[in-house]
């Protein structure tokens, strides 16, 4: 994660992160849609890997009700948050660090975008669970991050198709494709099958995928209500 201190990666995040995750916009706005059939108007909703403000931003404008915490363990993301919002930070409480810097518990909903595919299977399964633990009953979680379609031995391939994509969205990528890439190679990236057996397992119902994208997809459930 000590990536996501580097100023020039920093700069470029929005613009980078549209051209590699396919539908992201939708993707907030889908999320948006899922959160609201669920939780009041005025709503308080944990983000959980809030830096760049992205998401924030979409539901901030949909809902001018809805108020947030939003956690990253990188400053200079939360910094880039702040300035993606601009008066709507107003209506959010920065965190710098990890899920535990949220000790209060009772949000109405939570999310996690593109942040769970960075942790090997056993620190995500505490991350949900650490999640679910400061949700109402009731309340919806809405995630999306890299999750392979099949198998890890098809990896390589749709690493590639992730890199072709982007590459036909005008980001500039290094020759050989997605598998050039270290940080890539390094995320320990599950597939969906064990992606959604690891949101059941953190205490999860009614766990449903609602995006798909190349490897990307993204999952709603919700805290059982007793």
């Amino acid at each position: 994660m000590d990536a996501f201190s580097k100023p020039d990666l920093v700069a470029n995040y929005a613009d980078r992160t549209e051209k590699m995750v396919p539908g992201l916009r939708d993707l907030h706005t889908m999320a948006a849609v899922l959160l609201a059939e669920r939780v009041p108007v005025d709503a308080h909703i944990l983000v959980l890997g809030a830096g760049g403000g992205m998401e924030i931003r979409a539901f901030a404008q949909l809902h001018p009700d809805w108020c947030f915490d939003g956690v990253d363990p990188s400053e200079q993301m939360l910094d880039l948050a702040r300035q993606t919002l601009g008066p709507l930070a107003s209506r959010v409480t920065f965190h710098q660090g990890y899920i535990e810097s949220i000790e209060q518990a009772g949000f109405d909903a939570a999310t996690c975008f593109l942040t769970l595919h960075f942790l090997p299977q056993a620190q995500r399964l505490k991350t949900l669970q650490a999640l679910f633990c400061r949700l109402k009953p009731g309340a919806p979680l809405v995630v999306a991050h890299h999750s392979l379609p099949g198998s890890a031995s098809d990896k390589d391939r749709w690493l590639d198709r992730n890199a072709a994509f982007a590459k036909a969205s005008g980001l500039a990528m290094p020759s050989g494709g997605a598998r050039q890439s270290a940080s890539r190679d390094l995320l320990p990236i599950l597939s969906a099958a064990q992606d959604t057996a690891l949101l059941r397992e953190a205490g999860f119902v009614d766990v449903d995928v609602f995006y798909a994208g190349f490897t990307f997809r993204g999952w709603v459930g919700y805290k059982p209500v007793t």
